[in-house]
């Protein structure tokens, strides 16, 4: 898959319906040796309590991507218990 097959993709979290943001507005960890995805990078959200404080990212495992569609990837990650999810963030 190229990255530009990616690109405007919206990410969702089928754990828990979440929209998780676009691919564009992330960043991609590939393996320099393979050049394999590795992960996505999805920047947070920010509101107004957490604009200050530095900003935290999401990191999906290529492994926790269970199907890209045309329009959107859905992912399966448990945001609420990190210890138990799969794929640790």
């Amino acid at each position: 898959m190229r990255l530009t097959e990616l690109i405007g993709k919206e990410i969702v979290n089928i754990f828990d319906g979440a929209r998780l943001g676009v691919v564009g507005e992330s960043d991609l960890a590939i393996d320099p040796d393979t050049g394999q995805i590795q992960s996505i990078i999805m920047p947070r959200r920010t509101n107004l309590l957490n604009m200050w404080m530095e900003r935290q990212q999401l990191v999906i495992p290529w492994e926790a991507i269970r199907k890209i569609g045309s329009e959107v990837i859905v992912v399966d990650l448990d945001q609420t218990n990190p210890r138990l999810s799969r794929y640790a963030l």
